[in-house]
């Protein structure tokens, strides 16, 4: 096939993904060099359209950034007002006290947002400094300089057919180079991950560990309503099948968010995250608050949980990393929205000193010093060892344990020193002979729901005719290896049932119903073989998310 020609645009810096990381970075550019030529490509079909978090968000980042937030009206309105920790048994709770927890672990001065429309707001204060925001690009290849810098990256192929060849309506889409490239792509970005291999940015680094976020969004009785109101609970239905635990967030207008996470270490491949989930809104206290209300929302994320001690060198020749990117996730306090905007700051002013100096396509060694020894540095040490400590010890040691290192941390000192993580996601999982098979109730249709109908929930949508953009690098593995030894725990993992394994022995089929696929990136992480790829679709598809 003849070599692509494409049209090439020039900017100062180009910028993947519009969350909070990359908007951060392009509103700060500006806001130094009105000058400065930014461009932010996003793959969702909208700003905020693959955006989900939690979310309560500490206004730390927000209020470095744009410190008028308030006058100019973003949609940060519901302060937190009651913060509340639950142990949960099969039928009852046990309240954890608040007094003993490390200052850092108070949700008081946060509020209760929806991320997906604070980066809608946020896009149109970039908008208005003349950053360029173009939705629907979704950003497949990057382009390399003469000296293997990072110089650019290809945006907008649309079009090809679905065995990947140039189709009727093709679109080669454009190459944007810029002097910096910053990759705020979220958790596991497809090319963060090729930038990682290709300068080997992980070395002497402890693995990245996940976890996975699942949420819906309630409509509920308003006399159940308590605006402002934070929940978090623990124990009950994992207890020692997995790390992780929920969430329950009152917003306004008689929503609440409803997230369940669980840690992508577990060794039991028979584990099914989603029905866990769907499993926990029986329990009697989510039950009652949920009974009378409707499900409007459903979606499904991975969150890097690795820390201090998982993040990468964060820079190479042309390109630095920002937020989940890098992974700088407060594990205790499941916040890391914070962090992204002052990474997305800390990138920026690093790329403004260096451009006003008339360099490009070097490091930006100050934007990683920044981060390391900076807020965002101090934010996760003092929280290193908590993630480990419950990956091998469990939820009692971790809340003990963890809890004493972070009181210490907080005074300055750390009898533990830096806990190593050990294991991947992916090595984690055990084979299935050594565990028991979990038997899952069926979903009730009113609290409960079964995974195709909650994906109907997430609006997700891909044009059915391009090339799938889940890739198995070997294509036996699924069934000659991953369905004997781990009984084809993809099926599983999966929140979007995108996975499945169709007839049984010799006649075995591995299916992949990409057009399922929320984005969560789970199953690049958890397979045990490393076998399947996630990369982007053509631009505008997947999850259409209202306001996650």
């Amino acid at each position: 096939m003849a070599e692509i020609e494409r049209e090439t645009m020039e900017y100062d810096v180009v910028i993947v993904g519009a969350g909070p990381a990359g908007l951060s970075a392009a509103i700060r550019l500006k806001q130094l060099d009105a000058d400065c030529t930014v461009v932010v490509l996003e793959k969702g079909s909208e700003v905020g359209a693959h955006i989900l978090s939690g979310a309560v968000l500490d206004p730390c980042g927000i209020d470095a950034l744009i410190p008028d937030w308030k006058a100019k009206g973003a949609p940060i309105t519901v302060p937190v007002k009651e913060d509340n920790f639950y142990m949960l048994g099969e039928a009852g709770k046990l309240r954890i006290p608040n007094f003993p927890m490390p200052p850092l672990m108070t949700n008081h001065g946060n509020y209760i947002v929806s991320m997906g429309n604070v980066c809608r707001w946020m896009a149109e204060q970039a908008e208005e400094l003349g950053v360029e925001v173009f939705p629907g690009m979704a950003c497949s290849e990057l382009v390399y300089g003469e000296n293997g810098e990072v110089k650019g990256v290809v945006a907008g192929e649309m079009g090809k057919a679905a065995d990947g060849t140039p189709g009727p309506n093709y679109e080669p889409g454009m190459e944007l180079h810029g002097k910096y490239v910053f990759l705020s792509e979220g958790v596991r970005g497809s090319l963060s991950k090729q930038v990682i291999a290709k300068y080997d940015l992980d070395a002497g680094k402890e693995p990245q560990k996940y976890g996975l976020g699942m949420k819906e969004i309630w409509e509920i009785d308003p006399a159940k309503h308590k605006e402002g109101t934070v929940t978090h609970t623990m124990g009950w239905p994992l207890n020692s099948n997995a790390g992780g635990g929920s969430f329950i967030y009152h917003l306004d207008n008689n929503q609440v968010y409803v997230g369940f996470v669980v840690h992508l270490g577990y060794k039991n491949p028979h584990l099914f995250p989603y029905m866990e989930f769907q499993r926990f809104k029986h329990h009697p206290m989510v039950a009652d608050l949920l009974k009378g209300g409707k499900r409007v929302a459903y979606g499904a994320r991975a969150i890097t949980e690795g820390g201090y001690q998982s993040m990468p060198k964060m820079v190479a020749p042309g390109v630095a990393m920002l937020g989940c990117s890098v992974g700088m996730v407060n594990v205790p306090r499941i916040k890391g929205n914070h962090n992204a905007m002052l990474s997305g700051k800390a990138a920026a002013e690093a790329a403004f000193a260096a451009i006003s100096a008339g360099r490009s396509g070097d490091e930006l060694t100050d934007y990683e010093a920044d981060v390391r020894d900076g807020a965002i540095g101090a934010d996760l040490k003092k929280v290193r060892n908590v993630k480990p400590l419950w990956s091998k010890f469990g939820l009692t040691a971790s809340l003990a344990i963890g809890g004493f290192d972070m009181w210490c941390n907080t005074l300055g000192f750390s009898l533990l020193g830096t806990l190593k993580h050990g294991k991947s996601d992916a090595e984690a999982t055990e084979e299935a002979a050594k565990h028991k098979v979990i038997d899952y109730p069926k979903p009730d249709g009113k609290l409960s729901f079964d995974r195709l109908t909650n994906v109907a929930f997430s609006f997700t949508n891909h044009e059915e005719s391009q090339p799938a953009h889940l890739t198995l690098k070997d294509p036996s593995i699924p069934v000659s290896y991953n369905l004997p030894k781990f009984a084809g725990p993809s099926a599983r993992y999966c929140p979007a049932g995108v996975y499945e394994f169709v007839g049984e022995g010799a006649d075995a089929k591995f299916v992949i119903n990409f057009q399922n696929c929320v984005h969560c990136k789970t199953c690049d992480i958890k397979d045990p073989a490393q076998n399947i790829v996630w990369t982007t679709p053509q631009g505008g598809d997947g999850p259409n998310y209202p306001n996650m």
